[in-house]
């Protein structure tokens, strides 16, 4: 299979987003971010609402986001205009009251937020006046009042479907991720593991890790693992020893055509981690610093633009990934139900 012969847009639309940890937005603060290249302001109220808007003043096109947080709305630095937390205009000083112009039929436009295990999550829908996402924001196997115990983040030069197919792949950890701590070419053998389709993705079903996955071992016990994978690029790893439960999600968010916020986000409940978490964060930031060098790398290649192929039974991931991008975009077009093209089967490789 060719990527280039599955046609979809970069872009998914009327799917939620990985926006930011909820740590990142302070009470009375702004802030701003470019999400599937629109300019977002992300902002939070002093009693503690998140909220996200479109971060150009629809006046003269100053971001938002150089302004301030004020009296609850947000204030242009140019002329003052003010827009709430709705994104409707509340005031505009500049009126003397002959103009005939009324602020409150003024508005910016509001993206849905939703906040939960202190992450926060952008609905980005493909109509801008939607207002009520069309699909529920992604939710997590944690307690309600679960929050991140590591967070490691990094911006990979590269579109989002490749940053995507990169981390799903199984094929390639010998070689890109290879150490004495983790693995090696030695350590090749073959692996079956089964598959089925889930929400908007797919799941390779609760199985032990793989022999040659040093760092599960140590979590000691019975070890399971379960991995999940959804649209538009989010990544879920349970993995389960005893009582002791590690998550791990992996979310791909792109901020344009050529950048991709790849960002790992870790859950876990046992305490004698805690000493270790300096170590965690180090291997994590290595991992993770490894995919991205090696799209890096990619890049030199894709400024040909090759026919890429994809193979059986290693790149299927990889396959499922475009056929689910094309059909979701297809049905989004259509205004038809998505229908999930993933088959429950079982994949075989060398890794």
């Amino acid at each position: 299979m060719n990527p280039q012969d599955v046609k979809s847009p970069l872009f998914l639309r009327n799917l939620w987003y990985f926006a930011l940890h909820a740590r990142d937005l302070k009470a009375g603060k702004i802030r701003h971010k470019t999400l599937l290249g629109e300019p977002i302001l992300l902002g939070r109220t002093k009693e503690g609402e998140a909220f996200a808007l479109r971060d150009l003043c629809p006046h003269r096109g100053v971001p938002l986001s150089a302004g301030q947080l004020l009296d609850g709305t947000v204030e242009c630095p140019y002329h003052g205009w003010r827009f709430k937390p709705s994104g409707q205009c509340s005031h505009i000083p500049s009126l003397v009251g002959e103009e005939g112009v009324e602020a409150s039929k003024i508005a910016v436009r509001k993206y849905p937020l939703a906040e939960r295990n202190g992450l926060i999550w952008i609905y980005m829908a493909e109509d801008a006046q939607a207002r009520e996402p069309s699909t529920p924001a992604p939710e997590l196997p944690l307690q309600p009042g679960a929050r991140p115990t590591l967070i490691e983040g990094q911006l990979f030069p590269c579109a989002i479907d490749h940053a995507v197919v990169g981390l799903m792949d199984p094929a390639h950890g010998p070689f890109v991720h290879k150490a004495w701590w983790w693995r090696s070419k030695k350590s090749i053998h073959a692996k079956a593991k089964k598959y089925a389709p889930s929400h908007l993705g797919f799941t390779m079903v609760t199985h032990k890790p793989s022999s040659n996955s040093t760092l599960y071992k140590i979590l000691g016990g019975d070890i399971t693992t379960e991995i999940s994978f959804q649209l538009p690029g989010i990544r879920v790893e349970h993995i389960k020893a005893g009582r002791n439960e590690v998550l791990g999600l992996t979310t791909c968010t792109p901020l344009n055509d050529n950048e991709t916020e790849v960002i790992q986000t870790f859950y876990w409940n046992i305490g004698w981690i805690a000493p270790f978490k300096p170590i965690a964060q180090r291997v994590a930031r290595t991992f993770l610093g490894q995919d991205r060098n090696m799209v890096t790398i990619q890049q030199q290649g894709l400024k040909f633009n090759p026919r890429m192929m994809l193979i059986q039974d290693a790149d299927v991931p990889a396959m499922w990934y475009y056929r689910l991008k094309k059909e979701w975009a297809e049905a989004t077009a259509a205004k038809t139900p998505f229908v999930n093209p993933v088959p429950e089967t079982t994949l075989r490789w060398r890794s």
